[in-house]
């Protein structure tokens, strides 16, 4: 769940630092918002797109990551996508990503939809994120907006269907595999 605190203070990128277990802690336009913990569906949709992504990445010059993984927009924003894709290893430190990277996938959860769909697209929107996916793991959908103009342009995809990731030429993802339920 996304819950904002302290509505009265303004939060920097040193303050987020300094705060405990910060891995579980998104700042967005210098507000604070505490993460939930994901579900068991969450984490099998997630894994599934980690291990399709990773594999087409495995030799190629692109880098995956998965949360918590710091990603700093901008002073007053950190946020932590389920996966993150980042071409420009410039952009790496440490710590993480500093800017925007080339692909953000954001899993729902009933508690965080909300913040996922609204707040962090914008975020995402104004810092050019080329590529940003919303997964919706009870519809089994993808929503995908790709950066054109300075505009999202969208496109939405079921699990029968082979997603081409953009920023990653020749790269589709079978959504089949990623929604297949568990026994």
């Amino acid at each position: 769940m996304s819950e904002r605190l302290s509505r009265e203070k303004s939060y920097t990128f040193d303050d987020w630092l300094k705060m405990d277990h910060n891995e579980n802690i998104e700042l967005i336009e210098g507000s604070i918002y505490m993460m939930s913990e994901p579900s068991r569906r969450h984490q099998k949709v997630a894994r599934e797109l980690t291990v399709e992504l990773g594999n087409f990445l495995r030799g190629k010059k692109c880098w995956l990551y998965y949360d918590p993984f710091m990603v700093r927009l901008n002073k007053k924003t950190v946020v932590h996508p389920d996966i993150s894709v980042i071409c420009d290893t410039n952009k790496l430190n440490d710590r993480g990503c500093v800017g925007a990277p080339d692909l953000i996938i954001e899993i729902l959860s009933p508690s965080n939809a909300g913040h996922d769909i609204f707040t962090k697209y914008n975020q995402y929107l104004m810092a050019g994120v080329k590529e940003y996916w919303i997964v919706d793991p009870y519809k089994n959908t993808v929503t995908v907006y790709i950066l054109q103009n300075n505009d999202y342009q969208v496109q939405l995809y079921s699990e029968e269907d082979i997603l081409p990731v953009s920023v990653l030429p020749d790269c589709r993802i079978n959504l089949k595999i990623i929604f297949e339920k568990e026994e």
